[in-house]
């Protein structure tokens, strides 16, 4: 399969999104129907930008403090930020392509 998305907890997740790279951010929890539509296309995201774009996930249940920060209240939310800030946003599942044109856009930027 290639590249998969990384696990993203309350202990590592600043150390991550301070990254140089942009980083896609996927909240999810086990019980929650959609976020199991969004997984998939986010595990094939993190192996088509390997080397652009960090990509990982934090389960909400598991890691409440880092939900709490960033208001998370439906799930699936993703978040993209650059520099450590958050640029873009997405709550709920869309398709793969309008995920890919935010992490384009934060790519090229």
């Amino acid at each position: 399969m290639g590249h998969k998305a990384i696990e993203i907890t309350d202990a590592n997740f600043d150390q991550i999104i301070n990254s140089d790279k942009p980083v896609l951010v996927d909240f999810w929890a086990e019980w929650c129907g959609p976020c199991r539509m969004v997984g998939p296309v986010v595990e094939e995201l993190a192996g088509e930008y390997e080397g652009k774009v960090i990509i990982g996930k934090v389960d909400v249940d598991a890691n409440p403090q880092t939900s709490a920060k960033f208001g998370i209240r439906s799930i699936p939310t993703l978040l993209v930020f650059k520099n450590g800030q958050v640029v873009d946003k997405q709550v709920g599942a869309v398709p793969k392509h309008v995920l890919a044109q935010k992490l384009d856009a934060q790519v090229t930027a």
